[in-house]
């Protein structure tokens, strides 16, 4: 498989909404142009630098996952890439304010719920192989102290127990959540919808 037969990750992005006036398929332009000229539209905007880092994390990982399915299924769905950007983009929104404690009674401090995702999406970091595709907050996260339970679907590597790296993603996102956020974390549902059979290429190359 070479550069002209993989599929492109950014296909059928277009129904997504924009991100501060620009589109996946933009950002990914500008991934491809290696970010130069910098663009200080995109650069200064906090849901396209959260959408650059999702897109550069996947970019790692597609060629191979995809020369995976191909040798797995004469027909390789990309529906699972698909699944991952619409959680970019969600990601990127800004959606609900999250408020944090002010040191004094005058600050008005807070975190959006798309900045949260990013947090909880750079967690994929600490699991080699795991890629976080939607994240969903149920739960009011604009009412400090309110009970609030994270959920995440995600793609695991072949070969890999699945219950061990759900509990080191878990692990992983409670610490970085704690860490940025004051939210009452009262779980974190993980739900595996892929297995990336990477197994068949390494044998592919043997």
């Amino acid at each position: 498989m070479n550069e002209h037969d993989t599929p492109d990750p950014r296909g059928r992005v277009t129904e997504f909404e924009d991100l501060d006036g620009h589109t996946i398929e933009e950002l990914s332009d500008y991934l491809d142009a290696g970010r130069t000229p910098v663009d200080a539209s995109i650069e200064g905007s906090p849901g396209c630098r959260i959408a650059l880092d999702a897109l550069t994390r996947l970019r790692e990982l597609t060629p191979e996952l995809l020369a995976a399915d191909t040798s797995a299924e004469p027909e390789p769905d990309d529906t699972w890439v698909q699944s991952i950007l619409a959680g970019i983009t969600l990601d990127a929104r800004a959606g609900r304010r999250i408020p944090l404690p002010a040191p004094a009674l005058e600050a008005d401090l807070g975190i959006t719920e798309g900045a949260v995702r990013g947090v909880i999406r750079a967690a994929e970091h600490t699991v080699p192989g795991v890629v976080i595709g939607k994240c969903r907050f149920d739960g009011d996260v604009t009412v400090p102290g309110e009970p609030v339970r994270i959920r995440v679907d995600v793609s695991v590597p072949y070969g890999e127990p699945i219950p061990d790296l759900a509990e080191r993603l878990r692990s992983e996102i409670s610490a970085r959540v704690m860490t940025h956020t004051t939210l009452n974390v009262t779980g974190i549902d993980i739900t595996v919808h892929d297995i990336q059979q990477l197994q068949n290429r390494t044998e592919g190359n043997r």
